[in-house]
This record gives structure tokens, sequence and C-alpha cells, in this order.
């Protein structure tokens, strides 16, 4: 889980605000500790801390004082937009701009997505000799 190449405390954080936008760390409910995501992640509570500062930073987590951290109201609604914005730098562009290297156009580029996306749906019928 912790392994994908990205610094530790970035993954911690990701992994929370994965609970987040999933829904099973809803809004104004406790986050895990610091020593609580060191101790299921085995990493160093610094570490931790760090990730869980970065979504202190952004507004994500707020912190009760002698309680420990919670979920800010609208979270979840904030972390969908950045998500959303991250995905469409990293996977949209980069299609629009190849797509305008060969000559396609929208309604191809978007033909060709809902083709792909119901060939993905379909069950895999196994491997073929």
């Amino acid at each position: 889980m912790i392994d994908d190449g990205r610094a530790i405390f970035q993954q911690v954080a990701d992994h929370v605000a994965d609970s987040i936008i999933d829904g099973t760390l809803p809004e104004e409910t406790r986050a895990p500790s610091t020593n609580e995501l060191a101790a299921f992640y085995r990493i160093n509570p610094a570490t931790a801390a760090k990730g869980i500062n970065l979504l202190v930073d952004q507004g994500v987590l707020y912190k009760k004082r002698g309680v420990g951290m919670f979920v800010a109201a609208g979270a979840r609604a904030a972390l969908s937009v950045r998500r959303r914005e991250a995905f469409a730098d990293r996977f949209v562009t980069p299609l629009l701009v190849e797509s305008r290297r060969l000559n396609l156009t929208t309604d191809d580029v978007v033909a060709l997505i809902h083709e792909r996306s119901t060939t993905i749906d379909q069950p895999s019928e196994g491997v073929r000799p």
C-alpha cells in the first residue's frame, strides 16, 4: 500500500482523502490519529503527522484541542473538485492534445470513449490460448 514511489506522507494524505471521498470517513467525524496511522502503515509518527498536516493546510481536517482531528464540513466536495481538476490535467488535456494531432473531432473522441467504456464494462471471458 505504501510503495508507489511517491513520498510516504503524501500517500498517507491521499489514503485519508480517499476515505473522505468514498464516504468511509464522513464529514464532522474523527479522523485517525497520527499514532493510529503510524501503527497501521508501520511508519514514523512524524511522517504520518506530515500527511495529516497537509490535509489540515488544505482545510480538509481540523483539530479539536484534546479530542483529535476531524473531517471538515465541505471536505468531500472540496476534495472531489481538486481530484476532478487533477484528473483533467493528467488525462483529459493530454488526450485532447493527442486527438488534435490525429485530427480527431470531439465527437470522434467521445465515440472512442463510449466504445471503450462498453468493452471495459463487460466481464472478461478469460485467457484464450
